[in-house]
C-alpha cells in the first residue's frame, strides 16, 4: 500500500455519494407515515460502490463504522454517505494544507517498511487499532527470528541478544553477523549496538504494550514504533546466521 493518492479518493468518494443519491417518496393518497427514501441507481450498482468505497474510508476515517452520528430516518446507506461527505471535506482540507502549507519535510510511508512488520499489520492499521499492531509486529519479528536461528528455547530481546552477540557460536547458539568477522572495532560495535537496540525495542515498546492497559498510540507516535521494529527486521533478515563448527 502506497501513499494514499488524495485526489483520486476524493473522486471517489463524490462518485460514490453520486451513485448513492436518494429520492424521498412521500406516502400514497390517504396513507399517513409509510413515506421512504429509495436509491436512485439499482441497489447492486451502489453494492457495488460501497464495496471499493468502504476500503478509503477506513483510511480516511477509521472509526466511520461505529461513530455515534443521527441517523437519518429511512435512509438507504446513510452512514456511508455520511462518512463520505466527512471524509471529503477533511482529504480537501488536508490537501489545502499540504498545498499552501507544506513544510517540504519527508513523510514516513508504512508501505515501505520491511515485510515482517507492514505485512502482518495493515488490517488492524487501517482499523485504527494502533497499539494492537505495533504489538502484532513485535511478534512477527520475533517468530520470524526464532525462524531464522532454529531457536525456541529463548525470545524476543533474550533471542536477539545472544544471536547478536560477538562470541563464538556454541552448540545450539547461532550467532546473527551483519558482516564478517575482520577483527575490528567496527563490526565488534555493529554487533553489540544491535543487540542493545533489540533488547530496547522489546524492553521499552513491545512489554508495555504486552503487559499494561494503556490508551490507544496516536498513529504518528505508532508509526515511529512500526519504524524502530523495521529496522531490527531487516538487519536479522539479512544477517548470515553463523553456526558452530
Amino acid at each position: 500500500m502506497t501513499q494514499m493518492n488524495r485526489e483520486w479518493a476524493i473522486a471517489k468518494l463524490k462518485s460514490f455519494l453520486e451513485t448513492a443519491s436518494i429520492t424521498f417518496v412521500p406516502d400514497p393518497p390517504g396513507a399517513f407515515g409509510f413515506w421512504s427514501y429509495e436509491l436512485d441507481k439499482p441497489k447492486i450498482e451502489v453494492q457495488a460502490a460501497a464495496q471499493i468505497i468502504e476500503q478509503v474510508l477506513d483510511r480516511v476515517l477509521p472509526g466511520w463504522r461505529t461513530a455515534e452520528w443521527t441517523e437519518p430516518k429511512r435512509q438507504p446507506y446513510w452512514r456511508e454517505r455520511e462518512a463520505a461527505t466527512r471524509a471529503i471535506a477533511q482529504l480537501e482540507a488536508e490537501q489545502e494544507l499540504a498545498d499552501n502549507l507544506g513544510t517540504g519535510a519527508p513523510q514516513l510511508d508504512a508501505s515501505t517498511m520491511h515485510p515482517w512488520v507492514w505485512g502482518s499489520v495493515q488490517g488492524l492499521w487501517g482499523s485504527g487499532h494502533y497499539r494492537q499492531a505495533v504489538g502484532i509486529a513485535a511478534v512477527a519479528v520475533n517468530a520470524q527470528s526464532q525462524a531464522k536461528l532454529g531457536r525456541r528455547d529463548l525470545s524476543e530481546s533474550k533471542l536477539l541478544g545472544d544471536a547478536f552477540s560477538t562470541k563464538v557460536p556454541e552448540p545450539g547458539k547461532p550467532r546473527l553477523r551483519l558482516a564478517p568477522d575482520d577483527g575490528s572495532d567496527t563490526w565488534r560495535s555493529r554487533h553489540d549496538g544491535a543487540a542493545a537496540f533489540a533488547r530496547g525495542v522489546y524492553a521499552a515498546i513491545r512489554n508495555p504494550i504486552a503487559h499494561e492497559l494503556g490508551a490507544e498510540l496516536e498513529e504518528h507516535e505508532a508509526l515511529e514504533q512500526l519504524a524502530a521494529f523495521s529496522l531490527l527486521a531487516k538487519w536479522i533478515d539479512e544477517a548470515t546466521v553463523e553456526t558452530a563448527v
